[in-house]
This record gives C-alpha cells, sequence and structure tokens, in this order.
C-alpha cells in the first residue's frame, strides 16, 4: 500500500508541469461579505445568484456557544499561523497545475458523492457522477483534467450524507464547531462520519491505507484548496462586526440552500 500511495503522490507531482499549460483556472465567484448592525452577518450575493433565505430570519440552534467561540478562536489561529503561511509557500506551483491537483481529489470523492445520490433517488445525477467519473479518469488522466464538465458540460453534483439525512427531514441540531474542520451541527458531524465509509482514502473498505498516508493526503488535499482560495476569510475578518456570527449564519444558510435546492 506504500508503493500505491508513493505512485499516486509521483503520479500528481509528474503531471504538474503538463497541467500547468493545459488546466484552465476558474475565477472566484465568491460575493463581497457585509455585517448588519446587530453583529448578525449576511452575504452580499445580488451579482451572483438570488438568495433563497433573503427574506427569513437564520435561527441558528447554538447552546455551546462559549465551546464553539473557543474552537473558532484556535481555528483562527491555526490557519493564520500554520495552514496560510504553508499554503502561500505552496503557491511556487503554477495555479493551473493546483487546479488539476484539486480535480484529482475531487474526482476520487466520487463514491461519496454517488452514494448520496443514490440515497437520496437523483438518479439523472447518479448517471452524472459514473460518468464524469470515467471520463475524467480516463481521458482527463486520472482525473488531473476535467473533461466532463469542460467538454460535456456534466458538472459535479455536490452531495453528502448530511445532506442526504436533511433531504428526508432531519434537522441540523446544535451547532459544532470542530478543531481543524471547522463550522458543522449535529447533523452533518454524523454525515461526516457516514460519508467517511465511502471516501476511498479513509475508509478501510478500499485502499486500507496507513494512518500517516491518509493524514499526508488531507494535508496534501488541504493545503491546495487553501492556496487556491482568494483570501475569503481575510475578507470576512475584515468586514464583519462578529466573524463568528458570519461564518456561523452563513453555514447554516449554504447548508439549507445545498439541501433545497
Amino acid at each position: 500500500m506504500s508503493k500505491l500511495i508513493t505512485a499516486l503522490l509521483l503520479t500528481i507531482f509528474l503531471a504538474l508541469p503538463l497541467a500547468g499549460f493545459a488546466a484552465e483556472v476558474q475565477p472566484s465567484t465568491t460575493g463581497p461579505r457585509v455585517a448588519t448592525e446587530n453583529g448578525q452577518s449576511a452575504v452580499d450575493t445580488e451579482d451572483d445568484f438570488d438568495d433563497p433565505f433573503a427574506d427569513e430570519e437564520i435561527v441558528v440552534n447554538d447552546p455551546i456557544e462559549p465551546f464553539n467561540r473557543a474552537m473558532f478562536w484556535f481555528n483562527d489561529k491555526l490557519y493564520f499561523y500554520l495552514l496560510k503561511p504553508i499554503a502561500r509557500g505552496y503557491r511556487i506551483i503554477p495555479e493551473p497545475a493546483r487546479v488539476s491537483v484539486d480535480n484529482f481529489f475531487r474526482n476520487i470523492e466520487t463514491p461519496v458523492r454517488l452514494v448520496n445520490t443514490l440515497l437520496q433517488f437523483k438518479m439523472e445525477d447518479s448517471g452524472t457522477e459514473i460518468g464524469r467519473f470515467v471520463v475524467n479518469t480516463t481521458v482527463g488522466l486520472l482525473g488531473l483534467f476535467d473533461p466532463a464538465k469542460s467538454w460535456l458540460g456534466w458538472e459535479r453534483k455536490e452531495e453528502d450524507f448530511g445532506q442526504t439525512l436533511g433531504h428526508y427531514g432531519s434537522g441540523p441540531g446544535l451547532y459544532i464547531v470542530w478543531p481543524v474542520m471547522g463550522p458543522s451541527n449535529l447533523r452533518d458531524s454524523v454525515g461526516m462520519a457516514g460519508d467517511y465509509f465511502a471516501h476511498p482514502l479513509y475508509s478501510p473498505l478500499y485502499f486500507k491505507l496507513k494512518t500517516w498516508e491518509q493524514y499526508a493526503l488531507y494535508g496534501l488535499d488541504s493545503t491546495n484548496k487553501t492556496s487556491l482560495d482568494r483570501d475569503t476569510y481575510e475578507g470576512i475578518k475584515k468586514d464583519a462586526l462578529d466573524p463568528y456570527l458570519f461564518v456561523r449564519d452563513a453555514y447554516q444558510q449554504y447548508r439549507e440552500a445545498q439541501i433545497n435546492r
């Protein structure tokens, strides 16, 4: 298995020069953040999409707010003093190459999305995920490229077990901020445990990777994603009166939108 993980990593990095010339970078569509006078936050999405919750008050069940704020503080420091500096150094790799690395990891996650589209009986989405995996794994060189989207218009269907639980009527439960992993809630925390068994890199049902191999791949994926981010969190810190409230409310709104689409 060590040889397998080494081969995977070598495949990624040997393909980086090719990716640097051939992959296309998608522009950021993140809208500007604003905060209201009472500390509740909102997202200015006028130019991006119509907010289905614009006329609804965001109600978040947050009975363990002191704990959550402590974890938010911890994650904030971890981001600025560890993850972000590493990501800045990682940006020495051309951005199109980093996009290809991201494509690779998203392609590997196909079983998670596929299982949850099937559980929700979204058969058309299931077919799209199967088609994307076949095309991107073959023509797209193990998922480094995304011809399924650029050539065929097959968009990735973002589904997870938390959304599946919500689809069948499960409420979010209490809001939780986990160390390292960030904002979540009781339903989505259960969902993460369910998705664990469908994820090829972490589930014991697939490659049976060693713990250090899983952490190494998780670290590479996290660093790569952070390097592609357009300083979204920095914008929140700058503009929001209370970043904790902003992230909490935005997470709740985002997840409800995903479930109800």
